[in-house]
């Protein structure tokens, strides 16, 4: 029973820090959209969760806490990433000319692998939420039932990223029309903008 619950815990947890309106997210419904590349963004966002989730159970979170300079380091360049993204999301809605019947062009895979990974570790929240927090309540376990807490957290990000890529899909029928696209463009230039601000706000505060 220990052992079970403190997988729920960890699955409950990672879940609610995942499931939120933010760069990575906003980037695979749009792939998971276009459905392009969506298994391998998917994996690769799932597995760089769970590196990072297994890094905090393992107790580097202490470290990451203790390194005000690496989380500037990485807020800085997130904001700058995020900044020139929405640029892109903005520019992409304001262009319609840009899409042929109805669907945007699809990214390269060696662009859209690099642009996922860039708003994975680029963001300081990723390792404050993963590392630092999943990490820290780690410690409430011991033995097997933080391996469990662990995995169950790890689980939570792969439903999560596979069902948001695939489960996009479904709502093709809606953007069967550019403006759909173009709505849904600025919306994405208005997240990462808000993100990019809160990031630098963050950036000279600190």
């Amino acid at each position: 029973m220990p052992v079970t619950y403190a997988a729920l815990s960890g699955f409950a947890l990672g879940a609610s820090l995942i499931i939120a309106i933010g760069a990575q997210n906003a980037f695979i419904l749009r792939q998971g959209l276009i459905r392009s590349h969506v298994f391998v963004l998917c994996l690769i966002c799932a597995l760089s969760d769970a590196l990072l989730i297994a890094a905090g159970v393992a107790g580097l979170g202490s470290l990451i806490a203790s390194a005000p300079a690496l989380i500037s380091a990485v807020t800085l360049g997130g904001a700058i990433f995020l900044a020139a993204y929405a640029f892109l999301a903005f520019r992409r809605a304001s262009n319609p000319g840009a899409m042929a019947a109805g669907r945007p062009e699809a990214m390269p895979l060696g662009a859209a692998i690099s642009t996922c990974l860039a708003f994975t570790f680029l963001n300081p929240h990723v390792y404050l939420d993963t590392v630092v927090l999943l990490g820290g309540l780690s410690a409430r376990y011991e033995g097997t039932a933080r391996l469990a807490y662990g995995l169950g957290a790890v689980l939570a990000s792969f439903v999560w990223f596979f069902a948001l890529g695939y489960g996009a899909r479904l709502l093709v029928p809606l953007f069967s029309r550019p403006s759909a696209w173009r709505v849904l463009d600025a919306l994405i230039g208005v997240v990462m903008s808000l993100l990019a601000l809160s990031l630098t706000v963050r950036f000279f505060a600190g």
